[in-house]
């Protein structure tokens, strides 16, 4: 991770929660990525001083990198160093995955690296975004999006959201839960979802749909559908939808979706083969829709996934 002067202390603290500490409540014997953090010069001082680092590599460590993350910082006005370009545009160059949280997408549009791809970056700097780097396909409404080599996240929290993608990806989705559940911070977000949302206050409590979910979460396997949701939080299916757009930027028929497909990849990591037996226990039905389904939202078939997240699968990865 590069630690740029000025940069942001909070991106700086999500990436080394999620990718340098370990993690001994999984049981694992390795941690799940080994961390680097990497400055321009012996000594930075991040944002408005608060901080000073001091005593970790210099930009050379970016040469070993399986990934580079790059926090962001609020003067985005004020290009990279040169140094730090270079860093990028080799890691880029090299084939390695890179990864920008909140504004740091700045300094990859800077390195030439996003020029006509899809990224993201914080909303109130979208405009801004646009005007400096015209060639990025800059999508502001969303939490990260993911090209492949380089992922780009929205807003500081949104880069939690993307850390855990990165490790339910590299890891599987048991891994990636128990995660959230030490940050307690929600398992998965997808990353099409709207970063931001405003709307007016209501004049009375608003109907949270946190009893609801837990509900539907204990019986995720089951044949739920969405009037059967609708019915236990008593509501029409019309309303029940206007609260799950309102409050999760999602659908009901959408949510139950990505909640089952979690549940399978768990059922395949913890070494269940049977796609029927699978399939059934998860809600999704058939082993056919599990196929679609799960390489819908993984990419990978589901022999696939049981290759690279089944029992006695992964080691560590460089970060």
């Amino acid at each position: 991770m590069i630690v740029d002067e000025g940069i942001n202390p909070f991106e700086v603290a999500v990436a080394t929660e999620l990718f340098g500490l370990p993690r001994p409540e999984l049981g694992l014997s390795s941690p799940l990525y080994e961390l680097t953090l990497c400055t321009p010069t012996p000594e930075v001082r991040m944002n408005h001083g608060f901080f000073t680092l001091s005593g970790v590599a210099g930009l050379d460590a970016v040469d070993t990198a399986d990934t580079l993350v790059v926090p962001g910082r609020p003067d985005n006005v004020v290009p990279r160093g040169e140094d730090v370009l270079d860093a990028v545009r080799r890691t880029h160059a090299r084939g390695a995955r890179i990864v920008s949280l909140c504004t740091g997408s700045f300094a990859l549009a800077e390195a030439g690296v996003l020029d006509g791809r899809r990224a993201t970056t914080h909303w109130l700097w979208a405009d801004l975004f646009r005007k400096l780097h015209p060639k990025v396909l800059l999508e502001p409404d969303v939490l990260f999006v993911d090209e492949g080599d380089v992922l780009t996240a929205a807003g500081s929290a949104a880069a939690l959201d993307l850390g855990l993608y990165i490790v339910r990806r590299d890891h599987g989705a048991e891994i990636a839960n128990a995660v959230s559940r030490r940050l307690v911070f929600a398992a998965h977000r997808d990353g099409g979802q709207r970063q931001f949302v405003e709307r007016p206050v209501p004049d009375v409590p608003d109907e949270s749909l946190a009893p609801l979910l837990a509900w539907a979460g204990e019986r995720i396997g089951e044949p739920l559908t969405v009037a059967d949701l609708a019915t236990r939080a008593a509501v029409s299916p019309a309303t029940l939808h206007r609260r799950f757009r309102a409050q999760l930027d999602t659908t009901p028929l959408a949510w139950l979706t990505g909640e089952r497909v979690a549940l399978a990849c768990r059922l395949i990591e913890r070494g269940e083969e049977r796609l029927d037996i699978v399939a059934r226990r998860s809600g999704l039905g058939t082993a056919a829709n599990l196929r679609a389904r799960l390489r819908r939202e993984t990419g990978l078939s589901p022999s696939d996934y049981r290759r690279r997240f089944g029992p006695a699968s992964g080691e560590a990865v460089r970060t």
